[in-house]
């Protein structure tokens, strides 16, 4: 009966040790110990792959979600910011599997589910006790079998040893080079120089710490705040003003003097989307470089190319697995402005300009922000653009694909095997021994009746045969 509770609890286990903890920002308000809901997903996925006794077929990141929201509602986690507040009633509470959902342990403990020791269980008797935990054992058992996590699960169940046992380097070594490998399957690079170090460069400009995602003024977060005199913004008003966050100090001055001043006087929403829309475009057309570095050409072109073929599918988890070789300012940076461009796009919205519809404004106008190279045309680029707003809301997820191989290479440098001996890869097809001789055999053959067919033919200069010989 203890089987279901060792593997929920080391499930809560792997999301105390592995998720990513830091302070955070979001809506203007700064949150600290907290992480996002798709990188909850992703551990859980992680460590449910890394089970002996689980099954990867029957593993999808739906499941993931369905186990995140089984540990929000049984309060090993709860949800930070606004989302907080917005229901009264927990059941109403949806988990989210998105990086700007935010969420922190609710204590250090485990589930209130497991068994414990207290002063109650000192004045039962022996059998009480059992009883009580087998009971508590099986309401676990009850939870996992709800969202079909252990339907597998033989007598004994085998837990791994923990991924902490490895250094963080190691770790995001086994990342970089399971990420790199995977999208080397899906798109054919001629170069791996350029790839190999990272292109993309941080910017201590607009960033303290590297923990830190943001480092903001909050005296101007406010002055915006103040200036906006709305009970409550609109998704676009709130897109807007997440990509302010990332401006310099100056641009937010410049904000705080256009807006209108607090007055009697009611300002249209539009008056203040104008004014943020331009402040946005303005400070991405000063910049020089775009978003996407210059130096991942091959990586750009081969997913356009997946894009023109119709293969969407493949297309979407080269993207992510492109975008997870980003760095994480510049991934946030790019996230936070697809999300507003794709509100900015919609046809019901505000409206960009009168004689066009917001869907080619913003494309026309955003496209060398995020994509800007000579070697690509601009339909190209356009083409690549238009696909990353499409599928903004799923970029940023980790591909089960990458988890499922990064788990494996991790479990085998945790049992001290060579990691080299198997990568998770397969470029070529094995041959025997006679057909590899056959193929030999058949190969002279054609090249000998190659030269005899130059040889005979009348046409060809002697001066000229012999080169070609």
């Amino acid at each position: 009966p203890f089987q279901a509770t060792q593997l929920w609890n080391s499930i809560i286990h792997a999301l105390h040790s592995q998720v990513e903890i830091k302070r955070r920002r979001q809506h203007l308000k700064t949150y600290k110990n907290c992480f996002t809901g798709s990188n909850a997903v992703d551990v859980v996925l992680s460590h449910l792959m890394q089970s002996m006794y689980l099954s990867c077929n029957d593993i999808s990141r739906l499941k993931g979600v369905r186990v995140c929201q089984a540990l929000m509602d049984h309060k090993v986690f709860e949800p930070v910011g606004a989302k907080l507040y917005l229901f009264k009633n927990e059941k109403e509470t949806e988990f989210e599997d998105t990086n700007t959902s935010l969420y922190k342990f609710v204590n250090s403990s485990l589930t209130p589910l497991l068994p414990r020791k207290n002063k109650d269980n000192e004045s039962l008797s022996p059998e009480q006790i059992c009883k009580q935990k087998t009971k508590r054992c099986s309401q676990v058992e009850d939870l996992l079998q709800s969202i079909n996590v252990h339907a597998s699960l033989p007598p004994k169940i085998m837990v791994n040893e923990p991924t902490h046992l490895l250094s963080k380097r190691v770790i995001e070594d086994v990342w970089k080079q399971q990420t790199l490998l995977r999208l080397l399957q899906l798109i054919d690079v001629p170069l791996l120089e350029d790839i190999l170090v990272s292109s993309v460069k941080t910017k201590p400009d607009c960033f303290g710490k590297e923990e830190d995602l943001i480092i903001s003024n909050t005296f101007l977060d406010r002055e915006v705040t103040c200036s906006l005199n709305l009970p409550e913004l609109d998704k676009w008003l709130y897109a807007a003003v997440e990509c302010l966050e990332y401006f310099p100090d100056q641009f937010i001055v410049m904000v705080s003097q256009q807006l209108p001043q607090s007055t009697n006087k009611p300002t249209s929403l539009n008056t203040y989307k104008k004014i943020l829309f331009d402040i946005i475009i303005k400070y991405y057309s000063q910049k020089k470089d775009s978003l996407l570095a210059t130096q991942d050409l091959d990586f750009h072109l081969g997913i356009i190319e997946l894009i023109e073929k119709g293969k969407t599918d493949q297309a979407l988890e080269a993207s992510q697995l492109y975008l997870k070789l980003l760095a994480p300012n510049i991934r946030e940076e790019l996230h936070r402005l697809l999300t507003f461009i794709t509100i900015a796009s919609e046809s019901e919205g505000y409206k960009l300009q009168k004689q066009f519809d917001n869907r080619s404004v913003i494309i026309k106008t955003c496209t060398k922000f995020i994509l800007q190279n000579k070697t690509l045309s601009k339909p190209q680029a356009e083409l690549l653009t238009q696909f990353l707003m499409d599928n903004h809301s799923e970029l940023f997820k980790t591909p089960l694909t990458l988890l499922e191989l990064t788990s494996r290479r991790l479990e085998s440098l945790l049992e001290g095997q060579d990691p080299d001996v198997d990568s998770g890869f397969t470029f070529c097809q094995r041959v025997t021994t006679k057909e590899y001789d056959d193929q030999k055999q058949q190969t002279n053959q054609y090249l000998l009746a190659l030269v005899q067919e130059m040889d005979s033919d009348s046409t060809i200069p002697l001066k000229q045969k012999k080169k070609l010989v």
